[in-house]
């Protein structure tokens, strides 16, 4: 699908969502469309499977997946020590201090990436940072960490350094994604503790 037209999805299920945000909610922090469309064209809401394999093998403390998909789909297959925030209940006070906090990236996944960057672009809209996508979501990390291609014998030394690398991040978290599984059929995750950001007081005056 072209992404110009997956972006026009995106922002047409965006503006469905926040029209349903209470109105004090939205009013301190909301982007033009220029600026939303600004910030997707940098890209830098994205991490790669790879970068999210290096931090999950290196046990990096500063991310924090956030898995989008419902209570049933996370029971039956999750990244490793992700956290169970479905898309329907992004704007929950229940996940409030998970999401609205400067302590981690927060990194959101689902099967795939249009709800991701519905997760991100709702949370960037009314201020919430530190949020941040899979890119390609499950699917492209089943398909480049779990079962990655071999290169070509005649492979640049790039793309073989890369397989080898995939195949021993493949090999750390196989193991880890099933203690994952376990744990999350028998208790909740946990939430971390996270440091809550002072509101700002509204200007008084003005437009």
């Amino acid at each position: 699908m072209d992404t110009r037209i997956k972006l026009t999805i995106v922002f047409l299920g965006l503006g469905l969502i926040l029209a349903a945000i209470p109105e004090d909610t939205t009013l301190k922090y909301k982007l033009s469309p220029d600026e939303m469309l600004k910030e997707v064209n940098i890209m830098e809401m994205y991490y790669t499977t790879d970068e999210v394999a290096n931090l999950l093998v290196q046990k990096d403390p500063s991310i924090q997946l956030i898995d989008l998909r419902t209570p049933d789909e996370y029971a039956t297959f999750s990244l490793p020590n992700a956290i169970n925030v479905p898309l329907s209940e992004i704007l929950s006070d229940e996940y409030r201090d998970i999401l609205d906090q400067d302590v981690y990236h927060n990194i959101f996944y689902s099967n795939g990436t249009v709800y991701a960057l519905e997760a991100w672009m709702i949370t960037r809209q009314i201020g919430w940072e530190n949020n941040f996508v899979l890119q390609g979501g499950l699917n492209y990390w089943v398909e480049t960490i779990l079962n990655p291609n071999p290169p070509a014998n005649t492979s640049p030394n790039e793309e073989i350094a890369k397989y080898s690398f995939r195949k021993g991040a493949q090999q750390a978290l196989v193991g880890a994604e099933t203690v994952s599984q376990e744990a999350t059929t028998s208790a909740p995750a946990p939430k971390p503790p996270v440091k809550r950001r002072p509101k700002k007081k509204r200007a008084q005056g003005g437009c």
